[in-house]
């Protein structure tokens, strides 16, 4: 938007604005900040610096609602206050945000401030920036020195040397503050100012700073430092990392806090390539068999969920013989999340182990995961098997898994019923037809009757799949006659099944596959009883119509046959009926 599109308010007083910022109803004062920037189109550059801005940084006593909003709007006003020149003027209005008691605001505050210093000056910086972080830094409340440890990074780099002494020594100040509140903060934004700062000066002073933070007595201190060991690794060398991380990402492992260990677990596998692979090799495999045998669950589940990541980082060899036998405890572990966690991702070692390990060594775990008792770890499996596939071929996973695969498409737990049905497109086209037909087909076919409706859908939409994998031949002979053939059952949800399924067949067929087969059925349903069908029957006339058109042959059974029946269910008493059949004849033409 520019000043030309805010037509008559280029006058606009600014004492209307302040009537809507002072309005009782919260939503008007909402709204008015949300035109903020409009308003300040209207007033102009100098009026908004002069007028608005002030206004706003006197106008801080409000809902939180509200502020939370002005501090978002605040972090995209550089241009509406005259561009980068005068971007400080903005500061002060944000310093009064990032002091509030609400959490919400003060991060919104820190971001906008954190985007503006950004675009400023290194006379502005020195000028505005670094006075604003002292003040929050010094502040009597710690609400300010939470906000001022997530300043630091945007200032650092545009500051002068002096100036990035004084800045270290004040964020240092704040990871010894007497409240755990503020060294949480401070805990948080290190690494990301670790990140800004040269590496020579990382080793002197932020490293210490890093292992003071990670023995805080504060578990809830420490395990903000996983993260901090992450970000300063990565500014790190590999031999760096080794000689000033190692020790204290020991203490982390074996920390006496769960969350701590939990933090270390989730975040293991980047923490791993952050140090390198001699480094992990070396030190950490040890320290990760540690996590999987961890007491908590919690700790368990966290280190399960990396285990493919992690081993790609060690040799075939010590997977073999330090992670594969914690894995085999954690398919029997105690905690259905702990086995859940790991059927999602067991499968991504197959790539890693090869055909011959695959097939001696995870094959077992795969089954016995595939007949847990808890359905989401049978579900997990299921889903990722085709990365197991892919590695060993679909002979050896047929011969080991498929019996209990055929098992689980009788699940009593709709969802791993719906799991195996996404599933079996991709296994059928492995398989072949001929064991298709022999092992699966049945199960295919009873789906259209199951008693969930997602899982009838499910089965429609399979059937296409299956149409388009093994050709309109098979189809016509193996499949179409049976779902016909329900087109005539006395209960009403099997005719409305057939009516589902030659829907989502009909663009996957030939127009003599429906001319033949599929038309007579669908026109003896027009007559059906239930109003739902005969609506349904109006939308598959609808779908049926672009496929009909496809062959000479066909096109004269869109008058002789489609429109009749389109224009006998037009005059349906019911009103959906009406509605679907005056659809379907206007896409006829």
């Amino acid at each position: 938007m520019n000043a030309a599109e805010v037509e008559d308010d280029s006058l606009y007083p600014i004492a209307v604005l302040l009537d809507e910022l002072r309005a009782d109803d919260v939503n008007f004062r909402l709204n008015a900040i949300r035109r903020l920037s409009t308003i300040a189109l209207a007033l102009g550059v100098q009026r908004t610096r002069d007028e608005l801005i002030p206004f706003l940084d006197e106008s801080i006593d409000d809902e939180d609602e509200v502020l939370l909003a002005l501090a978002e709007e605040l972090g995209n006003f550089v241009e509406y206050v005259g561009g980068k020149e005068y971007g400080h003027v903005i500061l002060n209005p944000l310093e009064n945000l990032a002091a509030v008691e609400e959490t919400l605001v003060r991060e919104k505050a820190v971001e906008s401030l954190t985007k503006i210093a950004e675009v400023l000056s290194q006379k502005q910086i020195e000028e505005y920036y670094i006075p604003l972080l002292k003040r929050l830094s010094a502040g009597d409340w710690f609400t300010s020195r939470t906000s001022a440890c997530g300043l630091f990074a945007a200032g650092y780099q545009t500051a002068t040397p002096a100036t990035q002494d004084e800045l270290r020594n004040s964020f240092k100040q704040l990871t010894q503050d007497d409240t755990p509140m503020v060294r949480r903060a401070a805990a948080s934004n290190l690494g990301k100012f670790a990140k800004k700062i040269p590496k020579e000066v990382v080793i002197v002073d932020i490293i210490p700073l890093f292992n003071k933070l990670a023995q805080d007595e504060q578990d809830s201190v420490r395990l903000l430092t996983v993260e901090d060991l992450v970000a300063i690794a990565e500014v790190l060398t590999k031999e760096e990392s080794k000689t000033y991380l190692l020790q204290t990402l020991r203490s982390m492992v074996s920390d006496k806090s769960w969350r701590v260990r939990y933090m270390i677990a989730e975040n293991f596998v980047k923490i791993a390539e952050a140090v390198g692979e001699e480094v992990t090799r070396d030190d950490l495999v040890l320290a990760f068999v540690h996590l999987l045998k961890d007491n908590e669950a919690e700790v368990r589940t966290a280190a399960s969920g990396q285990v493919p990541g992690f081993a790609k980082y060690v040799d075939k060899q010590l997977i073999l013989s330090h992670i594969l036998p914690c894995v085999k405890d954690l398919v029997t572990d105690t905690s259905q999340h702990v086995r859940a966690s790991l059927a999602t991702k067991i499968s991504g070692l197959a790539p890693i182990l090869g055909k011959e390990a695959t097939t001696e060594h995870l094959l077992p775990l795969f089954l016995q995961l595939l007949k847990d008792e808890f359905p989401d770890v049978r579900l997990n499996i299921i889903s990722k098997l085709d990365e197991v596939n892919k590695v060993i071929g679909i002979d050896l996973l047929s011969q080991n898994l498929l019996p209990a695969i055929v098992e689980l498409a009788e699940d009593k737990q709709w969802r791993v019923r719906l799991a195996i049905i996404d599933y079996i497109p991709l296994l059928a086209r492995q398989l072949g037809v001929d064991f298709f037909d022999e092992r699966l087909g049945n199960h295919c076919m009873s789906w259209l009757g199951d008693p969930v409706y997602s899982i009838r859908e499910a089965a429609t939409v399979n059937l296409r799949k299956l149409t388009e994998t093994f050709g309109v031949e098979w189809a016509k002979n193996t499949i179409i006659p049976k779902v016909l053939a329900m087109g005539n059952h006395p209960n009403y949800l099997y005719r409305m099944t057939t009516i589902f399924a030659i829907t989502t067949m009909a663009p996957a067929v030939t127009p003599e596959v429906i001319r033949d087969h599929i038309l007579p059925t669908v026109n003896n349903l027009v007559s059906d009883p239930i109003p739902n069908i005969r609506f349904n029957v109006a939308k598959s006339y609808e779908v049926l119509i672009p496929v009909l058109r496809q062959s000479p042959e066909t096109v004269p059974l869109l008058d002789t046959q489609v429109k009749p029946a389109l224009n006998k269910l037009r005059e349906d008493p019911d009103a959906d009926v009406k509605y679907f059949a005056e659809k379907a004849l206007l896409a006829g033409g």
